[in-house]
């Protein structure tokens, strides 16, 4: 062969080395997208580089609201995404192909006012500008507790306002109390503007409060990732939760947070990712609050709405 052809012969067999090596490397990493909100108990995704497997990339993709993340999941936009029940449950209702695979977290709400007003109970809440945001767990555990004192939606003034800007709206008195996710209560706090009125863990729901979630069709098509995704959820909740000065610096670090302001809502924070007989029935009883108010017209089919199968299989 003649000497110039057999070096582009040479160069062109290269080429096709280095194509295959590189397709090969970039198959063996299979990427993971995982929305999750802009709280702190939101936090755990971002601890799952320090347990993916080889062959295995976490990406993990922010939201604003509890629907952004539920939409996201519908549209397969990400593999998993974590936002509140209330969101999923409204999701699933209306015949979405939502599915809860796993608990994020227990907690994380907070009732706050102002701390010049004289706002100590919910009772205290009537006439009041109250911010809520609709269609969030907070919302539906707000008009429980209203119930529960005898009153309704009716008799507060509700505003609508996002999380993330509730601490704000209290600050420029545009509301007198809201009902928050953390870490806006603990912002309030810190800052002086707000005090607690409580923590509305008292109604059935208790503590359940965001979801871990993933498409309908994943269950049938996508087993052994579902597995693989549950294992690193469990092992970065169980991190999160043992290592409070790496949860602190990760909030710091990933929400723009003071470390005083995460030191004080860490204790309303409680991650998670079991799911056991009694977070269903809370869940469920969740789902019956929301139909009493007509906030779906149906329940989900509980069925096929919580799979906890792949839940127990972790460990």
């Amino acid at each position: 062969m003649h000497p110039r052809r057999k070096f582009i012969a040479s160069l062109i067999a290269a080429s096709f080395v280095c194509a295959a090596a590189s397709t090969s490397a970039l198959a063996a990493d299979q990427v993971i997208r995982v929305g999750t909100l802009k709280l702190m108990h939101g936090i755990t995704p971002y601890f799952y580089d320090k347990f993916t497997p080889p062959g295995y990339k976490i990406e993990v993709i922010p939201f604003e609201t509890p629907t952004d993340g539920k939409n996201a999941v519908v549209t397969r936009s990400v593999d998993f995404g974590t936002y509140g029940l209330a969101a999923a449950t409204l999701g699933a209702a209306a015949g979405e192909p939502v599915v809860i695979v796993a608990a994020q977290c227990n907690r994380g709400m907070a009732v706050v006012a102002r701390a010049d007003s004289k706002i100590a109970s919910i009772k205290d809440l009537k006439g009041q500008r109250v911010g809520i945001l609709p269609g969030s767990t907070q919302e539906v555990v707000i008009l429980d507790r209203l119930k529960q004192e005898g009153m309704t939606v009716k008799d507060i003034k509700p505003v609508r306002v996002s999380f993330s800007e509730m601490a704000s709206a209290l600050e420029r008195n545009d509301i007198d109390a809201f009902v928050g996710a953390e870490p806006g209560p603990s912002i309030s706090v810190s800052r002086g503007i707000g005090k607690i009125v409580e923590y509305p863990y008292s109604t059935p729901t208790g503590t359940v409060n965001m979801v871990m979630t993933t498409h309908a069709d994943n269950l049938k098509n996508k087993q052994e990732l579902i597995k693989v995704f549950l294992k690193v959820h469990r092992q970065a909740t169980e991190y999160a939760m043992a290592n409070r000065g790496a949860f602190v610096e990760m909030s710091e670090q990933k929400l723009g947070l003071p470390a005083k302001v995460v030191e004080l809502a860490a204790p309303n924070v409680e991650l998670t990712w079991k799911l056991d007989d009694e977070w269903i029935k809370r869940a469920k009883y969740y789902g019956s609050q929301m139909l009493d108010k007509k906030q779906i017209r149906q329940l989900p089919d509980y069925g096929k709405f919580i799979d906890a199968s792949f839940n127990q299989q972790v460990k």
